[in-house]
This record gives structure tokens, C-alpha cells and sequence, in this order.
């Protein structure tokens, strides 16, 4: 598989994948199916949270990097992967309101659940440790320095942020270049090919905006990535209808242009999309949001599919 480069030499595959219903809603055997499918496809980053799923009932959110500590150990196969997990947007106490009563990043919920993970993971250290939502109730001077100490101590190599407004993201880098400190490299929002109605409301796990897009370009040590890059389907499947927020009319012309696309290339719409993301200004890793081996391999598919210059002009256009 096609490889990128983060921040400190860290290479990646060029497609992410994500785990965050892998031990709730999609099984242990299936999981595996996917993770071993990924790995012998050259696949090696992959994304959970401490987090996933505590929504789903039954849920308690150690679920997905669980499941993940048991499939590293028994393929013993941690040298070769990528390892990505995030901290701060667990419901404190269990059952709180969400995302009001979001644990957060204060040092001690950082450091203490960096902890957690790596006992769950089975791992000495994370390759990539993200803040999952902002916490404005901890200064950020404080975040960015905890985190920070997490990379100097070797338990994390690399450290980025989520669900960030950009002029937060801006403030954080700047606050460690100013003090020497290794700052956020990643950052991941939710994206895709669709763009939004203007207004919409995604909660705590906003769209990614232009102002984040405009920032990254002049910020070569900063990687993007980007989830529900598929829409959870609805794409490709006349069972998913789109979410509210991208149901609009730019939305119908968009899909327009991406199915003849699509048609053009032998591709599907997701491929193209996939295609779209990674060969963008700026290019975005997108994090797989699959169930099954056969989404797996229909995402793989779109390494191979190259758009040329005129067909992403109009499906930009």
C-alpha cells in the first residue's frame, strides 16, 4: 500500500483504519477478519479511541482498544502497525451527559488514561495520541504541555488533536514551538466529499472548515485526516439516506458530477471519493469506517483509481 510520511519520519499507510464499533456492534471474528485483511494488504494505521463505543448500549468504550490488544498479541504483529487512540471525550462520571461532562484534558485525565490504553493495547507506547474534543475548561498551555511530556517520556511518538476549531489548533502549535515542546502533528476532522449545508450542527465532532483546510496548506509538518469520509453508506446505498446536514441542494449536483465520475474511471462512488481526499490541496488520510472484509477491499480499490486534472476540477467545481 502507498505510504505517507508524519511528522518525525512516522510512515503510515496511506488509508487509516478506523475501529470504532470493532468489539460492540461488529464481533470479535469479523473484526479480526478486517484488521488481518488490512495488514496483508500493507495496511498499517489504525485508529481507536478510549472512547469506543460507549454510546452503544452495553458500551463502556474500552470495547474497541480491547479488542485491539487482543488481536495484537495473538498475530504479534505491534512492530508492524501504526497505533492511534485518543483521550478526552469519555462521559465522566459513566452515563453523564454528552458531551457536557466529557472527561476532558487536564494532566491527570490525560496522563492517567494514556496509561489505561497502553494496558488495554498491550503496547509500551502509542504511535499517535490525539486530544478527541476541545476542553475549554483547561488552559491550553496546560493540554499542550502534558501532552507534550507523554512524547518526552517515549510513551507517545507522536500527538495530534480532533474536533478542533483551527485558530485552536493554530494557538496550540504555537504555544509549543514558543516553549521547545514537540506540538500537535495530526489533526483529524470529520470530511468528505459533500460539503454541508451552511449552518449545520454537528455537535462536538464538527465538519472540517475552510479555515482548517487554508491553515494546513501552509503548514507542511501537519497531516490531516479526515472520518465519516463514506457516510456511514449513504454513497452507495439506497437504504442510507444522507445524513440531515449534507441534504441540500449543492449536495444533488455534487453527487451528480461523482457518479459520472465514477462511471468514467469503472470506479465506485466511495473509490472516487476516497481518490478525491487523498489527491486534494491539501492531501487527507481518510480513516475506514468499515464493518466487513468486503467494504474493506472496495476501499482498497481506490489506490488504484487516478483522477486527472479536468475530473477533479469538476468535481471540485
Amino acid at each position: 500500500m502507498e505510504q505517507r510520511t508524519l511528522s518525525g519520519g512516522l510512515g503510515v499507510s496511506a488509508l487509516c483504519l478506523g475501529t470504532m464499533y470493532f468489539g460492540t456492534t461488529v464481533d470479535e471474528e469479523r473484526a479480526f477478519a478486517v484488521l488481518d485483511r488490512f495488514l496483508d494488504a500493507g495496511g498499517t494505521f489504525i485508529d481507536t479511541a478510549n472512547t469506543y463505543s460507549f454510546w452503544v448500549p452495553g458500551g463502556t468504550g474500552v470495547e474497541s482498544e480491547e479488542l485491539l490488544g487482543r488481536w495484537l498479541a495473538s498475530r504479534g504483529v505491534r512492530d508492524r502497525v501504526v497505533l492511534a487512540t485518543k483521550v478526552g471525550a469519555l462521559p465522566d462520571p459513566p452515563g453523564a451527559a454528552w458531551p457536557e461532562h466529557a472527561e476532558g484534558l487536564s494532566h491527570d485525565v490525560v496522563r492517567r488514561q494514556a496509561e489505561a490504553s497502553l494496558r488495554r493495547l498491550g503496547t509500551d507506547h502509542l504511535d499517535v495520541y490525539y486530544a478527541h474534543i476541545e476542553d475549554r475548561r483547561t488552559p491550553l498551555h496546560d493540554t499542550v504541555a502534558t501532552f507534550a511530556s507523554l512524547v518526552t517520556d517515549g510513551l507517545v511518538r507522536v500527538t495530534g488533536c480532533s474536533n478542533h476549531a483551527a485558530w485552536r489548533v493554530a494557538q496550540a502549535r504555537e504555544i509549543a514551538r514558543a516553549q521547545g515542546l514537540p506540538g500537535f502533528t495530526c489533526v483529524q476532522q470529520r470530511h468528505t466529499y459533500l460539503r454541508p449545508r451552511p449552518g449545520a450542527d454537528f455537535g462536538a465532532n464538527p465538519h472540517i472548515s475552510d479555515e482548517m483546510l487554508d491553515y494546513t496548506r501552509s503548514e507542511p509538518d501537519l497531516t490531516v485526516l479526515g472520518y465519516s469520509v463514506l457516510l456511514s453508506g449513504a454513497y452507495t446505498r439506497s437504504d442510507r439516506p444522507l445524513p440531515e446536514q449534507y441534504d441540500h441542494s449543492d449536495s444533488t449536483r455534487r453527487l451528480a458530477v461523482l457518479a459520472e465520475v465514477a462511471r468514467e474511471l469503472g470506479a465506485t462512488p466511495n473509490q472516487v471519493v476516497l481518490a478525491w481526499l487523498l489527491g486534494g490541496d491539501p492531501p487527507v488520510l481518510p480513516v475506514l469506517g468499515v464493518s466487513s472484509v468486503e467494504q474493506l477491499d472496495e476501499c482498497l480499490g481506490a489506490l488504484d483509481v487516478v483522477l486527472d486534472d479536468e475530473q477533479r476540477r469538476r468535481l471540485d467545481t
